[in-house]
């Protein structure tokens, strides 16, 4: 596999080696020792999938200390814009976000790792998203930042996503207690 760091520390891009014949193709959604190598030592505790119709936006979320989670995010079938935000409060990128397209046919895979606000917006009906988490979901522990937030200025380049209420109510980011 191949990483690739972002401008925000410790959030990396994986590039999977795919195996690809006439038959289709093969590759490692994840290898403990390959990641191990990579600088990745997380250990995963639980599997996360949804499925969304084009223009479900999902998020901001996090999970505050102690249930903080690192996750490792991949789409399985269609498409998404994914997006994470550091909310880590003593980090030189505090407050900034990175997007990427994760989608099928591209097979990339995003690490986030503890301290980032997370969401995604599908680009396509039925798109599968996949997400291994570090820590357990606990509800208490569960914040969020408003999608739109204007102080973020992300550009989902998407008019009238759909979004749950919960994720609609969710407040700004300077509204918040740092979590992290």
């Amino acid at each position: 596999m191949i990483v690739e760091e972002t401008p925000i520390k410790d959030l990396l891009i994986i590039k999977p080696r795919i195996f690809s014949d006439s038959r289709g193709y093969f590759f490692e959604t994840y290898n403990k020792f390959a990641f191990q190598q990579a600088g990745i030592s997380a250990e995963f505790v639980q599997d996360n999938q949804s499925c969304s119709k084009k223009g479900t936006l999902r998020g901001l979320h996090y999970q505050a200390d102690p249930y903080a989670q690192g996750k490792l995010v991949r789409v399985i079938s269609g498409s998404v814009l994914d997006i994470a935000v550091d909310i880590r409060k003593d980090s030189t990128t505090y407050g900034k976000h990175y997007l990427i397209e994760l989608t099928a046919y591209n097979q990339l895979q995003f690490w986030l790792p503890p301290g980032m606000a997370h969401g995604f917006l599908a680009l396509e009906d039925d798109t599968i998203f996949c997400y291994k988490c570090t820590n357990k979901y606990n509800k208490e522990s569960e914040g969020g930042i408003k999608w739109d937030d204007p102080e973020l200025r992300i550009n989902w380049n998407y008019d009238n996503p759909l979004v749950s209420e919960k994720d609609a109510s969710l407040p700004y980011m300077k509204d918040i207690i740092t979590p992290f």
